[in-house]
């Protein structure tokens, strides 16, 4: 698995809150994800996986450089 750390603000925070996630859930996700790719959008890197409850969601994050990890959002999709 690997070992990133992540920097978040309270702007991000509030972000994932209003998409029911939390930055535990967006972590997991990205460090043990289902899935992986790039945003159709912006070409971010995107990781898939499931909240402790059982949703399905997608995490979009910028690599700051090879272990740091900044959250952009994430938000539930339909499971592939």
């Amino acid at each position: 698995m690997p070992s990133f750390g992540f920097i978040w603000t309270d702007e991000t925070i509030e972000h994932l809150d209003e998409h029911n996630i939390s930055p535990e859930d967006f972590e997991n996700v990205v460090c043990r994800p289902i899935g992986a790719g790039k945003s159709r959008s912006s070409g971010l890197p995107v990781a898939f996986g499931y909240t402790e409850d059982g949703r399905y969601f997608i995490a979009v994050y910028k690599m700051l450089d090879e272990t740091t990890v900044l959250p952009v959002t994430a938000y539930k999709v339909n499971e592939p």
